[in-house]
């Protein structure tokens, strides 16, 4: 999973999501250069869920049934 910036550059490289605990973390690379492990806590996800209104919830939950448009960033 590659993670673009407004250009449609590769920010982030996404290579494993994996559990640790009760935690989640997320191995890649950032600017396919600079390996990367990120750890999210349920209170960190907690959080990220708060900065959601119900449009964005909605949106989020139909993401992965969506077709990319012409123009967007490659995959």
């Amino acid at each position: 999973m590659k993670i673009y910036d407004a250009q449609g550059n590769a920010l982030m490289s996404v290579k494993r999501l994996e559990r640790d605990g009760n935690d989640l973390v997320i191995r890649g690379k950032i600017f396919d250069a600079m390996p990367m492990a990120a750890r999210l806590t349920p209170e960190e996800a907690r959080a990220a869920l708060k900065l959601l209104d119900l449009r964005t919830a909605l949106f989020l939950l139909t993401l992965l049934f969506r077709k990319s448009s012409p123009g967007e960033a490659p995959k």
